[in-house]
């Protein structure tokens, strides 16, 4: 299938990575030669210069042979006047636009068919939303959320202290006192997909399914205290930042604080988010993010435009006592070094849309059978894939202990009504429930039956 790809910045580059991992045909569209370049020379692409709304460029790249574009330049009006002329010039591409500005995202959906757009999406936004949850939801580094809210696969590094090192999966039941699987461990930049006899150690990222409720019993069994933020700081006045206010302001239990040093755009926060405090100041400065009341935080967000100073910030922060940090990076080329870092939980405002758009691409390719969710996990090593069992589905009814599974891929978790459970050897699945499924390694699964060897 060919694809084009309008836009090659940090959301242009993720969908370059992982769609030419599976083998997708695809051209990048952008102005500048320097990026093409370092694109056709990471990954299997080709690459055209051009006015991603130009007629000749979209031409040149083939927009009339593509099934599908992606517009994802820096300019929301750039990227919906690609979409209105590449689907002028072939009405049967199915199109996908980045849409940052608020202002726009009613108006676009109302006028959806005017251009010729199929989905859009907002990094900014999704990630606002993510953190929105870390914050409700402190204790884990990260949570993905699957089967409607009832399933979680939850992130948690073990320090010295934790009560699980050297301890064997086989034991881990007995420690958390309920049922969960440790689906991925993310030991050394290595990612493995561990059995019963394997040995948690210091410094291991654990990758844990279970119900919501399963993962609190399990904080609170490592006594892991998990108090919800109600003073959050923000550094940088952004985009991203704006949405995460949104967001909070519902909660009065929550009093949130931003800080931003350009003074324009502090006026223009202050009359869209009246019930946050917004302070211009300048966040490199260690002493002022102190008098403005850093180390009575409960929750330090480092969401300015620098990956460098997010990330001296957020240490910072932590030094400070701050009990929840989460640092926003662009760009995670160097994430098993930040891995080790104490940055708290790391965003990437790409990575949510991108693994929406990663799911949209399988569905077009699959029609049927295609993944309902698809999450990204152990910095980028593995996917957390969810599947509905239909009625082509292999092995219905059959115990798991029958059934061999291709190598590096785990049954996380089943879901069949309101219930969710962690699958063993005598569990089965059936028409109607939902599955998750975690692969490791470079195995794409397109399909449910995909997982079976």
């Amino acid at each position: 299938m060919k694809i084009l790809i309008a836009g090659y910045g940090e959301v242009g580059e993720t969908l370059a990575r992982l769609l030419s991992a599976e083998g997708y045909d695809l051209t990048l569209l952008d102005s500048n030669p320097e990026v093409l370049e370092m694109g056709m020379e990471r990954y299997d692409v080709m690459a055209v210069q051009g006015n991603c709304a130009s007629m000749e460029s979209l031409q040149r790249a083939g927009v009339k042979k593509s099934k599908l574009l992606i517009a994802c330049t820096g300019s929301d009006e750039l990227n919906l006047l690609c979409c209105m002329t590449a689907h002028a010039m072939n009405p049967r591409l199915h199109t996908i636009a980045r849409i940052r500005d608020p202002e726009y995202l009613e108006q676009v959906y109302t006028m959806r068919n005017s251009f010729g757009i199929s989905m859009t999406f907002n990094p900014e936004q999704d990630a606002a939303g993510e953190i929105t949850r870390l914050l409700k939801y402190p204790g884990f580094l990260t949570r993905e959320s699957f089967m409607q809210g009832k399933a979680e696969l939850a992130e948690l590094k073990l320090d010295a202290n934790s009560r699980l090192c050297n301890v064997p999966l086989s034991s881990l039941d007995s420690i958390v006192k309920c049922k969960v699987l440790v689906c991925v461990v993310l030991r050394d930049g290595e990612s493995i997909i561990p059995d019963g006899r394997f040995i948690l150690q210091e410094g291991d990222r654990i990758f844990v399914a279970a119900s919501s409720d399963n993962l609190a019993t399990m904080l609170k069994s490592l006594g892991i205290v998990a108090h919800k933020a109600r003073r959050i700081m923000i550094a940088g006045g952004g985009m991203m930042s704006y949405y995460l206010a949104n967001r909070l302001k519902s909660s009065r239990s929550m009093d949130v604080q931003i800080i931003e040093s350009d003074a324009e755009r502090c006026r223009e926060l202050s009359e869209l988010l009246p019930r946050a405090q917004v302070l211009q100041g300048d966040v490199h400065n260690f002493s002022f993010l102190e008098n403005v009341g850093l180390t009575e935080a409960d929750a330090f967000v480092s969401l300015t435009e620098m990956d460098e100073l997010n990330t001296i910030v957020s240490l910072y922060a932590k030094s400070q006592g701050v009990l929840q940090v989460i640092t926003k990076l662009g760009h995670l080329d160097g994430s098993d070094f930040i891995g080790n870092l104490s940055v708290g939980s790391v965003i990437s405002p790409g990575r949510f849309s991108c693994n929406a758009i990663v799911r949209y691409v399988r569905a077009m390719r699959n029609q049927d059978g295609a993944a309902t969710a698809i999450h990204t996990i152990a910095d980028g090593h593995a996917e957390a894939i969810e599947f509905e069992v239909d009625p082509d589905t292999f092995y219905c009814g059959i115990p798991l202990k029958q059934i061999k599974l291709r190598q590096n891929i785990r049954l996380a978790c089943i879901s069949r009504g309101n219930e969710v459970f962690i699958p063993n050897g005598d569990s089965h699945f059936e028409e109607g429930d939902s599955v998750v499924v975690v692969v490791n390694g470079d195995s794409v699964i397109l399909n449910l039956n995909d997982i079976f060897a």
